[in-house]
């Protein structure tokens, strides 16, 4: 158990670097304050620009797999069997770690693209593929961000379930029910975290993809 604990600590600790925070202090900007006053990738695109929502996102989805990475390093000799879990544990933190950074009064973003790495990192190329096509063609269609991140986490935990039913993962069953219950954790919090973006789509009024005029370059 204290192993567990112990990346879940990990992966909070990388999540706590807020990638589209910083890059807007460094523009003299709190995107916290504009926007849709999240400090995640969809309002570091809208209020900054192209190049602040592709940094933000790789910042965040590179945290958690950095903190899978670092987890890996320090645990895997010595449980090779429950890698993918302790995987999945770093993960997690890292997403809560994002959503609810502790200096910034538990006000960070919602977790999309922390998932969006651990996601990278515990699924084979195939399905990793799968829910970038799903993103791309709901965003396409509908220009709403929320719902392609929404598909996406729902995605992630029916892949992980798929995947660990085939015995793809190669941990013992007990291990395995807690990755589902990990996914299945992260996928309501994304849920719950998009919930005001959830009753705009009720309502008709949910704001569809835009791009801010700074830094479009």
């Amino acid at each position: 158990m204290i192993e567990r604990i112990l990346c879940l600590l990990i992966g909070y600790a990388f999540g706590l670097f807020q990638t589209g925070y910083i890059y807007g202090k460094l523009q003299h900007i709190d995107i916290r304050s504009q926007g849709s006053g999240n400090a995640g990738t969809t309002n570091a695109l809208r209020v900054l620009g192209w190049k602040a929502g592709l940094i933000t996102f790789l910042g965040d989805a590179f945290k958690c797999i950095f903190a899978v990475i670092a987890v890996h390093l320090i645990f895997g000799r010595m449980h090779p069997e429950l890698a993918p879990l302790y995987a999945m544990y770093a993960g997690m933190g890292a997403v809560f770690g994002h959503n609810y950074p502790f200096y910034m009064k538990f006000k960070g973003g919602k977790g999309i693209a922390a998932t969006a790495g651990l996601l990278a990192s515990t699924l084979p190329l195939p399905m990793i593929l799968i829910c970038l096509a799903a993103f791309l063609v709901v965003v396409g269609l509908t220009r709403y961000v929320s719902v392609g991140s929404l598909v996406v986490v729902t995605l992630y935990l029916i892949e992980i379930v798929y995947y660990g039913q085939s015995g793809g993962f190669g941990v013992p069953e007990e291990a395995l029910w807690e990755m589902y219950v990990i996914a299945g954790l992260l996928m309501a919090s994304a849920f719950f975290k998009h919930r005001a973006n959830i009753s705009r789509l009720l309502s008709g009024t949910e704001n569809k993809l835009s791009v801010g005029k700074k830094n479009k370059s």
